[in-house]
């Protein structure tokens, strides 16, 4: 691999393209290696693992919710056609602080309390559905939706489908499991249905088998 050439690429790649490769990276730098990679720019001792409670949690995202519908992330500004391929400040910080709190959710949803979690994790892809709705949660200079904003499935709706498998009724799961996939995820359904039979009792994994997939939608930038 060319690095010079790599380099010169990502200089000219925009701020969210770059956000999304070092989310990206994060996931597969071992932690020995941080501190180097940091050095200079972060102290990785700023960044170690505190325990935040399910409660907690949930009130970042409640708040998160109540100002997203309030119109604080949805900055708008005129598009021609020079610019309608950028992404608002509004868009780039309402897509870091989603995908931060989902991330509390995750972690959550391993030691806390799963339904306060369940709770989370349904107002946060509220959030989404809406953006699918068309209301003005975030502005898109092309056309958006949900898909443009990048989330790691495979990582959230396993630690979703946990909360769900123990908080709700076998035809509650298998609905809730089969809305998550066929709104955010559907092209990788295979494996997400892998992930909820995973967590699944055995009541619940008979009505996962009574779902017949939706359509699949075209392939979308979620992961």
């Amino acid at each position: 691999m060319d690095l010079e050439k790599l380099s010169v690429a990502l200089r000219r790649l925009s701020r969210k393209d770059l956000l999304i490769i070092v989310g990206r990276a994060l996931e597969h730098v071992p932690q020995s290696k941080l501190e180097a990679l940091l050095d200079g720019n972060l102290r990785l001792k700023d960044f170690r693992v505190t325990k935040i409670s399910a409660s907690a949690v949930f009130g970042e995202v409640r708040r998160f919710y109540e100002a997203s519908l309030q119109g604080c992330y949805y900055k708008s500004f005129a598009v021609n056609s020079r610019n309608f391929m950028e992404v608002s400040d509004g868009t780039e910080e309402f897509e870091a602080e989603f995908n931060r709190l989902l991330g509390l959710c995750v972690h959550a949803a391993g030691n806390e309390s799963r339904a306060n979690m369940r709770e989370a994790f349904e107002l946060l892809f509220d959030l989404l559905r809406r953006i699918d709705f068309g209301d003005e949660i975030v502005f898109f200079a092309d056309e958006g939706g949900s898909w443009a904003i990048d989330v790691n499935w495979h990582i959230a709706l396993p630690a979703y489908f946990r909360c769900l498998a123990e908080t709700a009724s076998p035809e509650d799961y298998a609905r809730e499991v089969d809305r998550a996939i066929k709104d955010f995820s559907e092209y990788h359904r295979p494996g997400h249905l892998a992930a909820a039979r995973r967590t699944a009792d055995a009541a619940q994994k008979a009505a996962l088998r009574a779902v017949r997939p939706a359509q699949t939608r075209p392939l979308s930038r979620h992961r």
